[in-house]
């Protein structure tokens, strides 16, 4: 228990008097929700829940009891023996007729637009804002700040002229391979205005417009001098700012100074993975960000280069449709919320018997009491849906047990049944593998699958944790369980009807920095039928959008679909290794990558509270750190210790040398405290020990519990 907590009694509950102020002044108050009559309900309900919620935890505890205790029985796995096994204990179960989901009232974000989406940690109001008014992004500014255009200029604060050129020849290609003109190119233009409802285009000597008009929607400004046109080509919209006193379009012949895409349509607010959120305090400061973006009057005051800003929530846009009528483009993100899976507890309320809340049920309520706001104004969602994404639900009963919560917290607060959507983090293996199933639990509700290469290795390596040494990390990306797990999770998706009507996402690109690789490699998650996929920054999201609107996903899918579907087995192929036969040397190597890896994330987890980072690897490239990639790293080691690929001694030794580095990389970071030499003061040194040495023992190799015990144990 966090002893810095102080309880109100409200009836059987113990609530921080934190959180409990929040909830009776800020949350409820401008819904039509009664104060006594939440607080009884809510009450009701968490006690009805708990136990049920205790008892998925302890099937979860059990079926790995049984899977060590097989693989250690059978050291030569027998593929057909070892599905049976699965079958028996209710690992596998059994796969139910066709169906197609029937989620409704799915906003066109969802449904319609192929896109990226960012995630975004909640607790952080300032990078909240920025993810939600992603939706809009300078082209212009994304190419010239990032690696994409290559020059010598490209990490000056010095304007290169010559790169601001091969920005505008970038974005001219770019018009001319989606908005082909009927004669000559983008970069001849002189002059745009619209005619008669048409665009015109103005070259040297000719007119020409774009080949397709359809692609042409609306302007902004005088029909004989717009300062903006939009065009909209794969449901994405773009517009071309003409402004010519602009610095930008000095050299532009038709004084375009910008191109603003449409890129993050949705983000992912987290409270999960990429915070850390162990109290009430914490808890409290996410749900308040929350709360503000959906009474849309969030703020975040800021010092930059000696400036005070404030940063609020974009307005919708507004443009002339072709005929004159005034229309607006939403401004904004669609706002999606990450909740907490069934695992973990929380200290910021207490049940009747002492006990922490289980988090999920806790976060389920407060979000959509939240959301009620918006379902009055439809800032957020036009279509009055709640989107709530669930994670590390292992298997259809954990499923079920969602939409019993999300049924509940519907009942309690006066909203429609089905209102409350979810997304399926298809990152555990026993959901994987019955995918289909936990689909159909939540066929009402589902607006979003997606595969998390991350957790779902980290679950991977835990569960066959006694089957023997695993693959180094590096290889997992080309073993075969992991094609056939990221190609199932399309093809049933597909086949359950998601292809308009829900997202089939793809995970993290998880290099910040790398922007130009991102743009050679991410496209291949369209291609695999992803219709979003993740990006770390509004940057990347902005670059991102460049490939959606290269591919028309929905006609990928029309391919998927005839292709020869993913055998259920083929995710069960354990990527271990029979006879390694590493060196001292490669040992260390991977060994120290993955230590690196650790301390570099805990230590700003337990000391600073920072839930996601970009942490620089042992090669100081920066990389894109939260719990699931410290779950891999930490979960890899603990296999390798357990079947004597290293030793405790070399492995801690391996830790006291990479804290060294570690220290060494946050020399400029003020409230950065040391790990080294004094290894033993270190909070955080101690919790990177506890992950790897405990690891095995961690429930589903989960990082949370270490990690927010010793959190606790910081700020205490």
């Amino acid at each position: 228990m966090n002893k810095i907590e102080k309880y109100t009694k409200i009836g059987n509950l113990s609530v921080s008097e934190e959180l409990y102020k929040f909830i009776n002044e800020e949350l409820i108050p401008e819904t039509k929700i009664n104060q006594k009559d939440f607080w009884e309900k809510f009450d009701l309900i968490v006690h009805q829940l708990t136990p049920e919620n205790k008892k998925l935890i302890k099937i979860r505890e059990k079926m790995q009891m049984d899977i060590d205790a097989w693989h250690i029985e059978n050291p030569n796995i027998n593929k057909k023996e070892y599905e049976k096994f699965l079958t028996k204990i209710g690992y596998l179960t059994k796969t139910g007729p066709d169906f197609k989901i029937e989620t409704k009232n799915i906003d066109q974000e969802i449904s319609s637009i192929a896109a990226p989406q960012l995630v975004v940690p909640i607790m952080n109001s300032r990078y909240a804002l920025n993810a939600a008014n992603a939706r809009w992004m300078s082209l212009y500014d994304s190419l010239y700040g990032t690696d994409v255009i290559e020059s010598d200029e490209s990490a000056s604060e010095r304007y290169d002229p010559e790169r601001g050129e091969e920005v505008i020849k970038f974005t001219k290609k770019f018009l001319d391979q989606h908005f082909t003109l009927k004669k000559n190119s983008w970069s001849q233009v002189s002059e745009i205005i619209i005619e008669k409802k048409n665009l015109i285009l103005n070259l040297i000597n000719e007119k020409t417009t774009i080949k397709d008009s359809n692609k042409f929607i609306g302007y902004r400004g005088k029909t004989n001098k717009p300062s903006a046109i939009i065009l909209k080509n794969n449901n994405l919209h773009v517009e071309v700012i003409i402004n010519p006193d602009a610095f930008s379009a000095k050299s532009d012949p038709a004084g375009i100074s910008d191109i603003i895409l449409e890129s993050a349509v949705t983000t992912i607010c987290d409270h999960e993975d990429s915070v850390a959120g162990v109290d009430a305090k914490d808890k409290v400061l996410g749900y308040r960000n929350w709360l503000g973006l959906m009474k849309g009057n969030l703020k975040a005051e800021f010092e930059k280069n000696g400036k005070k800003l404030v940063r609020k929530l974009n307005p919708d846009r507004k443009f002339l449709k072709k005929n004159g009528e005034l229309s607006y483009l939403h401004g904004r993100s669609l706002l999606l919320n990450r909740n907490v899976g069934h695992l973990m507890t929380n200290p910021s309320i207490l049940l009747s018997d002492g006990s922490e809340i289980p988090e999920g049920i806790m976060d389920a309520f407060i979000i959509s009491v939240a959301c009620l706001h918006d379902i009055k104004i439809r800032k957020n969602s036009r279509n009055g849906s709640i989107y709530i994404v669930k994670p590390k639900m292992h298997g259809p009963e954990e499923a079920r047990f969602t939409d019993l919560i999300f049924s509940k917290v519907e009942s309690a607060i006066g909203l429609k049944k089905n209102t409350i959507k979810c997304g399926i983090m298809d990152e555990e293996r026993r959901t994987s593998v019955n995918l289909k199933e936990c689909i159909r639990a939540l066929k009402h509700r589902v607006f979003f699958i997606n595969t998390g290469f991350l957790d779902r290795t980290g679950d991977e390596m835990h569960t066959s944790m006694e089957a023997g040494p695993m693959i180094k990390k590096g290889d997992m990306k080309t073993s075969s369980w992991i094609n056939a797990y990221e190609n199932n999770n399309v093809d049933i998706g597909l086949a359950c009807g998601f292809s308009g009507l829900a997202q089939i996402g793809k995970g993290m690109w998880a290099m910040p920095d790398k922007m130009s690789d991102m743009m050679k490699q991410k496209i291949s998650h369209l291609e695999a039928g992803a219709n979003c996929a993740w990006v770390p920054s509004p940057t990347a999201a902005a670059l991102h959008s460049l490939h959606y609107h290269e591919i028309d996903v929905f006609k990928i899918h029309k391919q998927l679909k005839k292709r020869k579907k993913t055998q259920v087995s083929n995710l069960l192929n354990i990527p271990i290794i029979k006879n390694p036969n590493w060196s001292l040397e490669d040992i260390n190597k991977e060994v120290s990558n993955s230590a690196q890896t650790i301390l570099g994330y805990v230590v700003r987890w337990i000391d600073q509270g920072i839930g996601c980072s970009k942490v620089p690897d042992i090669n100081n490239i920066g990389l894109m750190e939260d719990r699931a990639t410290l779950r891999i790293s930490s979960q890899h080691i603990a296999n390798w210790l357990h079947h004597g690929i290293c030793s405790k001694k070399q492995v801690l030794e391996i830790l006291k040398k990479m804290a060294k580095v570690v220290d060494k990389q946050n020399t400029n970071d003020p409230l950065y405290k040391s790990m080294s030499p004094e290894y033993d003061k270190s909070i955080a040194f101690k919790t990177a020990c506890e992950l790897i040495f405990q690891g095995r023992h961690q429930p589903s190799g989960y990082t949370e519990p270490l990690l927010h015990l010793n959190r606790i144990i910081k700020k205490n």
